[in-house]
C-alpha cells in the first residue's frame, strides 16, 4: 500500500480528520497524490492550538490587552538639507558595499481588479504598459546604474501565482535586470478550520488553504532558504514592502541611512490619516514597546485624538513600509508570529460530498501580521513621509485606492525622483 497513504491514514485518525481521506478512491491519481501532499504537509498540532484560540476570541472577544501610548516619528519634510544628503550618502555606501537587499511581498491575485494572473503581473494604464512587477524592476535598474552594484531583490509569491510569476518575469527577460540577484520563495499556507473543528475540504481532493499573512514572511524567508542567502551575501538591512504601491521607493538611500544612524533594528515608514477613520493600522506602543493598532480595534476616542498643533496623536499610518535589519532571525528565532483569526464563510463538502455554500460565516482563517514582528524590540525608527510622493496603492477596482488614482499619482511625481 501507499506509504504516503498510510502515514496520512494515521495522521487523520489520530487527529479526528478522516474526513478528510473519505472521497479517497473516487479521485486520480494525480489527485490523490496532491490531497495526500497537502495532508502531510499540515502542523495538526498547531491548527488544534489555533482552532482553540479562534474559540476563545469568539466566546471572549478580541479586546487588546496592554496599555497603548503613542509613539514618536522624524517628519522628513523638516529635516535639512544636509541631514537628507547625510542620510543619503551613508545608504548609498551601504548599498554599494553589499550591505542592503529589497523584498517584495506579491503573493497575491488580481482578482479584485477583474485581473486573471498575479497582481504583479497587473498593467495599471501607463502609455509604457509596464507591470507593478516591472515598476519595481526599473528602479532597482536604476539604482545599478548608479552604483554600479545589483542590489539583491527576494519576491514573495504564494501557492497560487508562484508559476505565473516567474513566467511572467522568464517572458520579460527579467525586464532588463539581473537574473541571478532575483530570488523567488513561496508564502506558506494554513488550511482553514470549520467551527466545528474540522479541517475544510474545499472539493473532494483539496483541502481549503489561505496564505498565512505577511506576518508570514519570516518563517518563509526561513524555510527557503533566503535567509541563509541574506547571510551569505552579507546584506544588513532589508527593504520590505508590498507590490501594489506604484510609488514605493524599495531601494531608499535616505531611509536606509537615516535607519543605519538611528541604532534602531527595525523602522518603518508612515504617513498622516486622511481623516481618523482611514482604514489603516497606525504606529503606536503597547505596553512600551512598539505595536501597530488596527483600524478596527482603534476607539472612536483615539482615533480621533490630536495634540496641540491639531495633529492626530495616533495617525501614523503603517503601509508597509518597514526596513529589518538581518539580525532579527536570530532575535526572532525561527518559530515565527503569532497567528491572529479571522471568521469567514467559505463553502466546503460535507460529509455526503455535497458542496455547501453557507449564508453566514463558518469557518477559521489564520493570519500573522509583519508589525507583530516590532514587538520583539524596544524601540523602532520611523520616518514619516508624504502620501503624494510614496503611497498609492493598487487595491480596488474602482474610486479610492484604484488603478486610476494610482496611475495619476505616479504621472504626477515622475519617475525621476526615484
Amino acid at each position: 500500500m501507499n506509504e504516503k497513504f498510510i502515514k496520512a491514514q494515521e495522521l487523520t485518525k489520530k487527529y479526528d480528520q478522516e474526513h478528510l481521506l473519505a472521497f479517497y478512491n473516487e479521485l486520480s491519481a494525480c489527485e490523490q497524490e496532491n490531497l495526500l501532499d497537502q495532508i502531510l504537509s499540515i502542523d495538526f498540532d498547531l491548527m488544534n492550538e489555533l482552532f482553540l484560540q479562534a474559540k476563545a476570541e469568539m466566546e471572549g472577544g478580541t479586546e487588546i490587552k496592554g496599555e497603548i501610548t503613542p509613539i514618536g516619528c522624524v517628519e522628513k519634510s523638516a529635516l535639512s538639507a544636509n541631514e537628507l544628503k547625510a542620510y543619503e550618502e551613508k545608504g548609498r555606501k551601504i548599498m554599494k558595499d553589499g550591505g542592503f537587499a529589497a523584498v517584495t511581498m506579491a503573493g497575491g491575485q488580481g482578482t479584485r481588479l477583474g485581473h486573471n494572473g498575479p497582481k504583479g503581473t497587473y498593467d495599471i494604464g501607463l502609455e509604457s504598459h509596464m507591470s507593478l512587477f516591472e515598476i519595481q524592476a526599473m528602479r532597482l535598474k536604476k539604482k545599478k546604474e548608479e552604483l554600479g552594484v545589483n542590489i539583491p531583490w527576494y519576491i514573495m509569491t504564494s501557492k497560487e501565482n508562484d508559476a505565473a510569476t516567474k513566467a511572467h518575469f522568464e517572458a520579460n527577460n527579467y525586464f532588463g535586470y539581473d537574473k541571478d540577484s532575483i530570488m523567488f520563495f513561496v508564502q506558506c499556507m494554513l488550511p482553514m478550520i470549520h467551527t466545528n473543528g474540522k479541517v475544510v475540504l474545499c472539493e473532494k481532493g483539496k483541502i481549503k488553504e489561505g496564505a498565512d499573512g505577511h506576518g508570514g514572511i519570516f518563517t518563509a524567508m526561513i524555510k527557503s532558504g533566503v535567509a541563509a542567502d541574506i547571510k551569505k551575501r552579507g546584506v544588513n538591512w532589508l527593504f520590505v514592502g508590498g507590490i501594489d504601491n506604484v510609488l514605493v521607493r524599495l531601494c531608499d538611500p535616505v531611509f536606509v541611512g537615516y535607519m543605519e544612524e538611528s541604532g534602531k533594528m527595525i523602522g518603518g515608514k508612515s504617513l498622516i490619516k486622511r481623516d481618523p477613520y482611514e482604514k489603516a493600522g497606525v504606529f503606536c506602543k503597547k505596553d512600551g514597546k512598539p505595536y501597530v493598532i488596527e483600524y478596527t480595534e482603534i476607539s472612536k476616542e483615539m482615533a480621533e485624538m490630536v495634540d496641540e498643533n491639531g495633529q492626530y496623536v495616533y495617525g501614523d499610518a503603517h503601509i508597509l513600509c518597514n526596513m529589518f535589519n538581518s539580525k532579527v532571525f536570530d532575535v526572532m528565532g525561527d518559530k515565527g508570529l503569532p497567528y491572529h483569526t479571522a471568521f469567514k464563510k467559505t463553502a466546503y463538502i460535507d460529509e455526503n460530498g455535497n458542496e455547501i455554500t453557507p449564508d453566514k460565516p463558518n469557518a477559521y482563517k489564520f493570519e500573522a501580521f509583519i508589525f507583530d514582528a516590532f514587538n520583539f524590540f524596544d524601540d523602532m525608527a520611523i520616518l514619516r513621509i508624504t502620501r503624494e510622493e510614496e503611497f498609492a496603492p493598487v487595491k480596488n477596482k474602482e474610486g479610492e485606492d484604484s488603478p486610476a488614482t494610482a496611475k495619476a499619482l505616479y504621472e504626477a511625481c515622475g519617475e525621476e525622483i526615484y
